[in-house]
Formats: structure tokens, C-alpha cells, sequence
């Protein structure tokens, strides 16, 4: 495990999933299978992701007073994750999140925030000594903005290093955006934030650029099974992903991000931390589920020992 701290500030949901040939037109009823009930949350999966890649993280959430709360608990607990600043609120359900997979692996999600809304800059406040120690906050964008800014600001102050995975993607301002030092949009997201179309490395090339604007030193816009462009003060590369067979793609980004923070924190250069959270979520593509399809740590290993470049 890393000495160095990671702090994951997010949400947790209960995902509910069915997979379906074809995403259902409005008004159509369509029969899906292999209905099932698993754990995510942006968050959470981010967190997952770390704590089975070896990181040292805390992770600043909530969940309902409900059995789903308790048994997601037990869950990250075994996931190597400190999970002491994560409360059950009363009167509040756990997060919800309802998925379709068609059969391409691509996904489509709509989400109750439940507890996720509980996670105010009060709540924050009561645990602001773990951000203010650690060497890394990663947030996303599935708990309130105000508590994001709140919790980027204090980090700033502290010399912790901000990343932000903007998902799901919303417009964003420019305060917060000023004190985040990584950040991890997909091409959706990165439209989104810079109002640019991402198609090729062109594109990314100035998307990221206008990112850099904002005051981000390191953007990784990811494309994909392409990779992902990394720009690191405005200078830009594509590092390549590794071709598999999809079968599920709802946690390869949070994969991705976990797994490449965790790498960071280890003190691999960023080329390589990048080809980490490839390989990470190379894995979780070819396994169905959101944290189900998170790999461990040794997995990982052995699928770049395989891959040696």
C-alpha cells in the first residue's frame, strides 16, 4: 500500500441493471435479462478502484438508513477503504441508479441522489482534517457542487492535490475549475466544459487547451477504447488504451480514474500511471457490473506483464 493519502469525496448508489438488445424508444416496452443488483456510485467505484489497486484512501460519502447502506458499508470496507467518514442518514434511501446495457456494452443511466444530497459542505466540515492531510482529493460531479468547490478550496489551501473526474457532465464554473489541478473529462464531458466537439487529437488538443485557460495544469480527456490525451501544461499526447472484447462499459471510466490516481500516489511518471488505469479498465470492460468488474491489484499487474511494450 501507498504511504501517500488519498481522500475520494462522492457518491454511493445501489445500480440496478438490465441488459437489453436495443435501448427502448419513448412509449416502447421492450424484455430485457439478467436483471441484478450491484454497487456504484461514481464515487464509490473511484474509491474501489483504488483501494484494490493499493492505495491508502479515505472516502467521504453517505448512504440511507436502509439495508442497502449497511451491506455497501461491509462491502467497502473489505475493498481496503477507510470508511469512517461515511454516515447513515436518517429518513434518506442510499443512492439509486437505473441502468440499461444494450448489446454493444454501451449503457444508458438515471439516478436518484438519496443520501448523495447529504454530503453538504456541513457534513464536509466535520471531516475537512482528512482532506487537509492528504496528498490527493479526487471528487466527481454526483454530490452537491457546493460541497465540490468547498472541498477543492480547502485542498487548494492545504497543498492537497485536486483531481476531478466531471461526471456525469454539467456546466461547471469558473471558481471551481480554477482549483482543480487534474482533471479527467470523456469526450462528452470535455464538449460540455469547452464547448468543442472532440473527434480527433486536434480536437482534444484544444479542448484541453481551453482547460489549461481555466488554470488546470495536467487534463486527460479519455477517448475511449482509443486512450486517452494527455496534456500537461499545454503539452499534449496520445497515450494508447489496449484492445479488448467490451461486454459491460459502466465503470471503465471510474475505473480508470482510481487506478491512475493510485499509480500517481506511488509516484509513477504520468506515462506510465495512465498505462495503469488502462489496464484497469481494460479489465472491468470484460466483466459485467459496476464495482463487480473492478480488478484487484495483482490482476492488473499480470495483464501489463502481458502486455510489455
Amino acid at each position: 500500500m501507498s504511504a501517500n493519502k488519498l481522500v475520494v469525496l462522492g457518491s454511493i448508489n445501489a445500480d440496478h441493471i438490465l441488459n437489453v438488445n436495443e435501448f427502448p424508444r419513448p412509449g416502447e416496452t421492450i424484455t430485457g435479462k439478467d436483471y441484478r443488483i450491484s454497487f456504484g456510485g461514481k464515487g464509490a467505484n473511484q474509491a474501489v478502484a483504488a483501494g484494490r489497486s493499493g492505495a491508502n484512501i479515505t472516502f467521504i460519502a453517505c448512504v440511507g438508513d436502509d439495508d442497502i447502506g449497511k451491506q455497501v458499508c461491509r462491502q467497502l470496507e473489505l475493498d481496503n477503504i477507510d470508511i469512517q467518514p461515511i454516515e447513515s442518514i436518517s429518513g434518506m434511501n442510499t443512492g439509486v441508479a437505473m441502468i440499461f446495457v444494450n448489446g454493444k456494452g454501451e449503457n444508458v443511466i438515471a439516478i436518484d441522489a438519496g443520501a448523495n444530497a447529504a454530503v453538504t459542505p456541513d457534513y464536509l466540515n466535520k471531516y475537512r482534517q482528512q482532506v487537509i492531510d492528504a496528498d490527493v482529493l479526487l471528487m466527481q460531479l454526483e454530490t452537491p457542487l457546493e460541497t465540490i468547490l468547498a472541498a477543492a478550496k480547502l485542498a487548494k489551501q492545504s497543498d492537497t492535490l485536486v483531481a476531478l473526474n466531471p461526471a456525469p457532465a454539467r456546466e461547471l464554473s469558473d471558481e471551481l475549475l480554477a482549483n482543480i489541478d487534474i482533471i479527467t473529462p470523456n469526450e462528452t464531458e470535455a464538449e460540455q466544459l469547452t464547448g468543442i466537439t472532440i473527434v480527433n487529437s486536434d480536437d482534444a488538443n484544444k479542448a484541453a487547451g481551453l482547460l489549461h485557460a481555466k488554470g488546470i495544469r495536467t487534463v486527460i480527456i479519455t477517448l475511449g477504447s482509443r486512450g486517452a490525451w494527455v496534456s500537461i501544461d499545454g503539452i499534449g499526447s496520445l497515450i494508447e488504451g489496449y484492445k479488448v472484447e467490451p461486454v459491460d462499459t459502466i465503470a471503465a471510466g471510474d475505473t480508470f480514474n482510481g487506478a491512475l490516481i493510485t499509480a500517481m500516489l506511488e509516484g509513477q511518471e504520468m506515462y506510465q500511471a495512465v498505462k495503469f488505469g488502462h489496464a484497469a479498465a481494460a479489465i472491468a470492460v470484460t466483466r459485467r457490473g459496476a464495482q463487480p468488474s473492478v480488478p484487484w491489484r495483482k490482476e492488473i499487474d499480470a495483464f501489463l506483464a502481458t502486455r510489455q511494450e
